[in-house]
């Protein structure tokens, strides 16, 4: 049975003195202009907000009003209304009652929406229940995954590959075939999904008798297994196509970009292809240009670090060192740190494989090692451009080392990449790819060392106590009293697809050579150096920086024991400055 209003909205807000009735006439003459709702005009307007609208119904229609961002709603109820019905009527299915469901909806008052729902979409009896439009919209691009959609179009392509006597080439090429448009709405599908769940990149792996599709949602793998294996190929096909890549050599690693919108998004797409057992392999980083580069206030960095990384950048010449693994954010704080050096006064000339974003005023340099144009080469010329800041993308040799050191040395400042543990292995590395140590000395000056470790879902977050293991891991490396600490975990929500985490948050370890450091260097000393940074008042290492924000609830043990692991070899202990909650 369908709720219904005794009277109009607005008289009836107008009655329970919810809103004047200056309001409701202003409303209503809004209202004319814009087609728009009631409801969402004085919402709009600031008559009354989206909470106190949706409780005043509830009351009115008798209905519950209810919060479904922690529900959990399993994937077959949420499927009984299609995605288009769902967002067309701003109604999600919430409950399967057997011979009735639960519609949760942002406005029960449309009752043309409902008569719809129950007779045209969904053969059963319909119970109403109240939800903020925020959280519907939310939960649509959370819950309508594009998983089963895939697995359609991938079983139509097969259907129509077997079809065929053999493999048609040029009929895939030339964008006329049906198997062509299957293929690319099968390439849609899959980038829509990707981005809806924020993956960072997609994986393409053909298996002797199944596909893989994996995604790299905030650094951990999540898998997608289609028993089509014979597709893979026209998908690999296709890609090379958009890349503008070799479709005739399967032989060798190809790499290509391309770029395409997706739900208004704008995604740079870097494409690698390379030759396995059963085919080849196709791994696509997605670079969302829409959504803007990061500034250093938005990269998430402690204040302090930040301080003190805005001092350093100030200085006229010397070099700036961001290391760590791949995937760990060096490329997001450079272009931190460019965005905010980009001035008129600065001339700034980048040297990156690849280019990942197009920043105005910035001359950037595309590396192609077919021409012999590498890291080294455009370097000397760089030093000629006249520039005030240079960036090198990555120091992977000695000649590249010492070019960006000297550039150092010469009256400019010089911003590069290294993989390496930490920051106190960083500088030892320079000199283990044969820098000389008196350059190193001289020109390097500050070092930043980072990883990146998932964050604890906010909506779905909880308290809860470590257990006899964690303890004893916790005491084995800190001595520090956690016994005030929160700890929380996430205990999966819609908006965390069930995983307890989302996002990821930057540990940094910020290395500022003093005198004494400078001078172990420059004696070549890799002990001393070590020690002077250990002794030194202003550093700590990552691990005591990632345990800081597990006792502040922020991340889990789980995600700070991985880290730990990965830089015990730094063999820095943890000072007694923890910083308690």
């Amino acid at each position: 049975m369908k709720p219904k209003l005794k009277m109009r909205l607005g008289d009836l807000l107008v009655q329970e003195q919810i809103i004047s009735e200056e309001q409701l006439l202003k409303a209503l003459a809004e209202q004319r202009h814009s087609g728009k709702k009631l409801g969402r005009t004085l919402i709009d307007l600031q008559s009354i907000t989206e909470e106190q609208l949706l409780q005043f119904l509830s009351q009115q229609l008798n209905i519950p009003f209810i919060d479904i961002s922690k529900r959990p709603i399993p994937a077959e109820v949420v499927n009984l209304l299609p995605e288009v019905q769902a967002r067309r009527y701003r109604a999600l299915v919430v409950e399967d009652n057997g011979d009735s469901v639960l519609i949760a909806m942002s406005d029960p008052a449309d009752l043309q929406a409902m008569d719809n729902l129950e007779v045209q979409v969904l053969p059963k009896r319909l119970k109403i229940a109240v939800v903020t439009e925020s959280q519907l919209l939310d939960a649509f691009d959370n819950l309508y995954r594009r998983t089963d959609e895939i697995a359609q179009i991938a079983g139509k392509l097969e259907e129509e590959y077997a079809a065929d006597d053999q493999f048609d080439l040029a009929s895939l090429t030339d964008g006329d075939s049906d198997n062509e448009t299957t293929v690319v709405k099968l390439l849609q599908s899959i980038f829509e999904d990707a981005v809806q769940m924020r993956a960072s990149d997609i994986h393409i792996e053909p298996g002797e008798k199944v596909l893989r599709i994996r995604q790299r949602i905030d650094g951990q793998l999540h898998e997608n297994i289609l028993p089509e294996a014979s597709i893979a190929a026209a998908l690999v096909l296709r890609l090379k196509l958009m890349a503008g890549l070799d479709i005739s050599e399967k032989r060798l690693p190809q790499d290509g970009r391309f770029h395409m919108e997706i739900k208004g998004h704008k995604i740079d797409v870097r494409m690698s292809t390379m030759p396995i057992y059963h085919g080849e392999s196709v791994v696509m980083r997605l670079l969302d240009q829409s959504a803007g580069l990061l500034t250093l206030n938005e990269t998430g960095m402690p204040p302090e670090i930040l301080a003190r990384i805005r001092k350093q950048i100030k200085r006229p010449h010397g070099m700036l060192l961001v290391t760590g693994p791949t995937g760990s954010g060096k490329t997001t704080t450079l272009y931190g740190v460019l965005s905010e050096l980009n001035t008129a006064d600065r001339k700034i000339i980048t040297v990156e494989d690849p280019v990942e974003y197009q920043l105005p005023r910035i001359n950037q340099v595309q590396v192609n090692h077919k021409i012999g144009l590498d890291f080294s080469h455009v370097l000397r010329t760089t030093l000629r451009q006249d520039p005030d800041i240079i960036m090198v993308g990555e120091m992977r040799d000695k000649e590249t080392v010492e070019i960006g050191l000297r550039g150092a040395l010469t009256g400019h400042f010089v911003l590069s990449t290294l993989h390496t543990n930490d920051a106190v292995t960083s500088a030892l590395r320079l000199l283990d790819m044969g820098a000389a140590s008196y350059l190193v000395a001289s020109a390097l000056r500050v070092i930043i060392a980072q990883r990146l470790v998932r964050r604890v879902c906010q909506n779905c977050s909880n308290e809860y106590q470590l257990s006899t293991q964690d303890w004893a891991w916790l005491n084995s490396v800190s001595q520090q009293d956690f016994s005030q600490a929160t700890f929380k975990i996430g205990s999966g929500c819609q908006s965390c697809n069930g995983s307890g985490y989302r996002g990821r948050i930057g540990v940094f370890e910020i290395l500022e050579l003093d005198e004494s450091m400078i001078e172990a260097m420059r004696t070549g000393n890799p002990q001393d150096f070590a020690q002077a940074a250990k002794n030194s008042p202003n550093f700590t290492p990552l691990a005591e920086s990632a345990l800081k924000y597990l006792a502040e609830g922020m991340t889990t043990i789980e995600e700070v024991a991985k880290l730990v692991e990965d830089v015990t070899e730094s063999q820095i202990p943890l000072s007694a400055d923890m910083v308690k909650q």
